[in-house]
């Protein structure tokens, strides 16, 4: 019995797929792009904080300390490379906020944003990770620049409202030194 090929091939391969019949059928193409905003529109504010969080949480000294120690071209202290593991672990959700914001799809951004936002917030504030003393006021750092970040980019006075809103009740700790940035 032959099995599917659709079940067997690599994403690449699908998204070449995908690009070949959009040229075919131009009808295809918008029919598509419906499905992918559709999918796109389904942010999950909670799954979002908990991916945030469990990608802190898994920072590890170990990590710390390989990253660490004499280089080629200098020394690599545990602090900066606990400031960069945090970074790098964040990133890809922050870029994940602008992706939603170039689409056009502000409403999405928004709730994403905040997602990340809280889960810097509850991992600094809930965090028991034997690691987490590597990361003394980094978490406040990285709110803090996707915070600015942000602020530059929304609509207006009804999204600031919103924005210091949530601030309020959900990082209630950091909501005094949040308003002033």
């Amino acid at each position: 019995m032959k099995k599917s090929i659709l079940n067997k091939i690599t994403p690449d391969e699908a998204l070449e797929i995908l690009k070949r019949l959009v040229k075919k059928n131009k009808a295809f193409a918008a029919e598509i792009e419906n499905e992918a905003e559709q999918i796109l529109k389904n942010v999950d504010f909670e799954q979002v904080v908990n991916d945030v969080y469990g990608a802190l949480e898994g920072l590890t000294e170990d990590e710390i300390y390989a990253r660490s120690g004499s280089l080629r071209d200098g020394y690599s202290s545990p602090e900066d490379q606990a400031v960069e593991l945090m970074e790098e672990a964040i990133e890809p959700y922050e870029k994940e906020v602008f992706r939603y914001l170039e689409l056009g799809m502000f409403q999405e951004a928004k709730i994403y944003c905040m997602g990340v936002l809280k889960g810097i917030y509850r991992y600094d504030q809930e965090s028991k990770s034997n690691s987490k003393g590597w990361f003394v006021d980094i978490p406040e750092e990285c709110f803090g620049n996707l915070l600015e970040k942000w602020k530059k980019r929304i609509m207006g006075p009804p999204d600031l409202k919103e924005l210091n809103d949530f601030l309020k009740t959900e990082c209630s700790r950091w909501f005094s030194w949040a308003l002033k940035l």
